[in-house]
């Protein structure tokens, strides 16, 4: 699959340099030109990587860096700014960032960073999963939402793996069965919604907010 990136960055020749760039070493790219714009777009579409210019109308940059980190959005984020004293480089890396590059910057550099940042979250994904504030560590068997811990059952914890391994993907019953419970499974049926009743029950336990939508007739689905 191509890696999506996600390049916020108002000035109209650079985003549309970055974006011919991007396409010809073969990524997916979507460029929004405001700051309002590009967070809507970055949780909307939670692409692989996010090019962020500091200085956009609407709200910084910076600031959207905060806020996606604030809801747990580990998205590689590089910034991209013409500041270059070492307290500006700092206040972006506390804001969440990953990487900076100053402007004007090579193109070569920018594929480097940008390959090293996608390889980089590519091995941490290997064991944790997230969707929105819901985050899931394979090999810990942690699941946090936002910073809450939430103690599974070994069941629970197996479905909610799945769901969160295939989001805004409907699973049938048959498919959720098979794969969380065995193709061997005798038992009752409506296990799942069972064991769905109890995900739910812990995932919300705060008031937040439902992930695991019933899509009547079909199964289940991991969405907003």
């Amino acid at each position: 699959m191509k890696s999506h990136i996600l390049v916020v960055e108002d000035e109209g020749k650079l985003a549309q340099f970055i974006k011919l760039e991007l396409e010809y070493e073969g990524y997916e790219v979507t460029v929004v030109t405001d700051g309002l714009g590009g967070l809507g777009t970055a949780r909307e579409m939670t692409p692989d990587l996010i090019l962020l210019d500091w200085m956009l109308p609407g709200i910084s940059g910076l600031e959207i860096c905060r806020r996606l980190r604030q809801t747990g959005d580990k998205v590689p984020i590089i910034l991209l700014t013409a500041k270059d004293e070492v307290s500006d480089r700092v206040a972006g890396l506390d804001a969440g960032a990953d990487d900076y590059m100053i402007k004007p910057f090579s193109i070569e550099e920018l594929l480097a960073r940008i390959r090293a940042n996608l390889r980089r979250n590519q091995e941490e994904d290997s064991s944790s999963l997230q969707f929105s504030d819901l985050r899931l560590d394979r090999s810990s068997r942690e699941v946090y939402r936002s910073n809450r811990l939430i103690e599974l059952t070994a069941k629970e914890f197996d479905l909610l793996e799945y769901l969160i391994s295939h989001p805004r993907q409907v699973l049938t019953r048959d498919q959720i069965l098979e794969r969380v419970w065995g193709y061997d499974f005798m038992g009752d049926s409506n296990i799942i919604e069972v064991y769905v009743r109890y995900l739910r029950l812990k995932l919300e336990a705060n008031q937040e907010p439902r992930l695991i939508q019933t899509v009547r007739g079909v199964g289940y689905v991991l969405r907003e």
